[in-house]
């Protein structure tokens, strides 16, 4: 972890090409690249919020490009998708932590309330250990100078190694504070008892504050790392979480509307089968209107027709008749 997170402040300082040579093509740019924050595109890194603190995460092992996130804020929302859940998941771990603490705090208020609260003498030891707190910000804020001024020049396993001797005095540092945070707590809780003071948990960061302290005091608390830190974490989750809602009201509303459209066309694509079934039907009976029409015209004209052809075989068999008798009358006369 601690030559990864040396290696992404290397890349931040110096480039994400830093170890190519000068005639080497720069490696594209491109936000779904892992070795890029997926924190710090979405919103923010959570590694950032809490540094010097009780809860400071420690260096992120990724790299924040600026480009990357602006790719990132580019893209289509279907494919941000998974980054925003994955960052919504570490969020809510975190939060989780705190809500545990604040938890833990009441219950340890809760058990103080109910026992006598001995006289702390722990000053003396608050101081030394802020003066060796003090000693170890001095050498690790010389040991990262360093370290900037060997990846200048080149030298990556060196500056690595100052990082890992860094990271080493942080975590030194981080248990002195805690004993510190620890003494402060104890003293702030005698001070506010001997005052016949209440003290309460901070809903946010789990702190414990004097009720009724000086505006002073307490502005200092909300500006605190810790105190925003959180905030911004809880603020984050809450935005994201609304947008999804939104954005999935949306898609159900387009698809509702689709349904609708599709329902629409359907039954006027049945209105038109109707119709046109209607109209092949009246074709259908016009056509058989008229050849049934047709078929008696046609009878009608082969009954006249036969009359026809009957009046006039009549009509020959009569004057053929005539023509025989006529002539039979003739011959009779010439024999007399």
């Amino acid at each position: 972890m601690a030559v990864s997170a040396a290696a992404a402040l290397l890349d931040e300082l110096m480039g994400r090409n830093r170890n190519d040579g000068p005639n080497a093509q720069k490696k594209p740019v491109h936000w779904e690249d892992p070795e890029f924050c997926k924190y710090f595109m979405v919103k923010f890194c959570p590694h950032d919020l809490f540094v010097n603190t009780r809860a400071d995460l420690g260096a992120c092992p990724k790299v924040h490009c600026e480009e990357a996130k602006t790719q990132y804020n580019e893209a289509s929302s279907r494919s941000k998708m998974q980054y925003e859940d994955e960052f919504v998941s570490f969020a809510t771990s975190l939060l989780n932590d705190v809500d545990r603490r604040i938890e833990k705090g009441k219950q340890r208020l809760e058990l103080m309330n109910k026992t006598e609260t001995p006289v702390s003498h722990s000053n003396s030891q608050s101081q030394k250990n802020q003066e060796q707190i003090k000693l170890l910000s001095e050498k690790i804020n010389g040991l990262v100078q360093e370290a900037e001024q060997m990846g200048t020049r080149g030298h990556v396993e060196e500056a690595q190694g100052l990082m890992k001797l860094c990271d080493q005095l942080k975590e030194e540092r981080d248990t002195l504070r805690k004993q510190n945070e620890s003494i402060h707590w104890s003293q702030t809780y005698e001070l506010a008892a001997a005052q016949e003071k209440q003290m309460e948990v901070c809903e946010v960061c789990g702190a414990f504050l004097i009720v009724g302290d000086a505006q002073s005091r307490i502005d200092d608390h909300l500006m605190g790392k810790q105190h925003m830190g959180y905030a911004r974490l809880k603020n984050a989750v809450n935005e994201i979480q609304e947008q999804r809602k939104k954005y999935v009201e949306e898609r159900e509303k387009q698809r509702e509307e689709e349904r609708k459209k599709r329902m629409d066309r359907t039954r006027s694509n049945s209105k038109d089968v109707d119709r046109h079934s209607r109209d092949a039907n009246n074709d259908k009976r016009s056509k058989s209107s008229r050849d049934r029409s047709r078929h008696r015209n046609n009878r009608k004209s082969e009954r006249h027709e036969r009359e026809r052809r009957r009046s006039r075989s009549r009509s020959d068999r009569r004057s053929s008749n005539s023509h025989r008798h006529r002539g039979h009358n003739g011959n009779s006369r010439r024999d007399h």
